[in-house]
């Protein structure tokens, strides 16, 4: 009786290293799949830029940033009140570069922060 418990439970034993086995052999061959599969498709992408392909400096010189106030542009109304507008009818932005260019300044006599309200120094 005793044998046949064994025996029994070896099968089920190698039953299992086999199923193991199997898996791995589908994930190993999954993954050449996917390897081969990449190489295709790079091998279809166009090929990297030529150093005489490359973006180059304008002839004027390198662009540098530019800093202007802004101030908050109106949207455009429709004409009649059943008219929807339309994104293109919008505009771009929702600012638009203000007249006075000039910065505001802190006065030594207002409180530490713009509109900030505090007494500042006195």
């Amino acid at each position: 009786m005793d044998t046949a418990m064994y025996e029994a439970a070896s099968g089920a034993q190698k039953f299992g290293y086999v199923l193991i086995l199997v898996a791995g052999v589908a994930v190993v061959a999954g993954l050449i799949w996917a390897f081969r599969l990449g190489i295709k498709v790079r091998e279809r992408e166009p090929a990297p830029p030529t150093p005489e392909e490359q973006p180059t400096m304008p002839p004027s010189g390198p662009v540098h940033e530019t800093r202007e106030a802004r101030e908050p542009d109106e949207v455009p109304r429709a004409t009649d009140e059943s008219e929807r507008l339309t994104p293109h009818e919008l505009g771009n932005g929702g600012t638009r570069r203000a007249d006075d260019q000039s910065r505001r300044r802190w006065s030594p006599g207002s409180s530490g922060s713009f509109g900030g309200g505090g007494g500042g120094r006195t």
